[in-house]
């Protein structure tokens, strides 16, 4: 049984080696004035193959830490994007 943690998410950056950076949204409504609120957040994640591009929607899972800010890997590509 895995219970580890998944997001979804999109690349922001490529650009590092075995790396990409996501970047996640979170809808939640405002504690006092019940609208709802956006809120992204960047994670690190681990691309073993590089086979992440920037605009691709990934899911991400909890891992062990690999450096300084990456701990989580990634499990696969939900959406690839288009290139024209």
């Amino acid at each position: 049984m895995n219970n580890r943690k998944q997001l979804s998410g999109v690349v922001v950056s490529d650009s590092m080696n075995k790396t990409v950076v996501i970047s996640v949204t979170r809808r939640f409504p405002h504690p006092v004035y019940k609208k709802y609120v956006k809120n992204s957040k960047k994670y690190y994640a681990h691309d073993e193959n590089n086979k992440c591009e920037k605009g691709d929607t990934i899911l991400i899972e909890e891992f062990k830490p690999l450096s300084k800010l990456k701990r989580w890997t990634v499990k696969e590509i939900t959406k690839k994007v288009v290139k024209i």
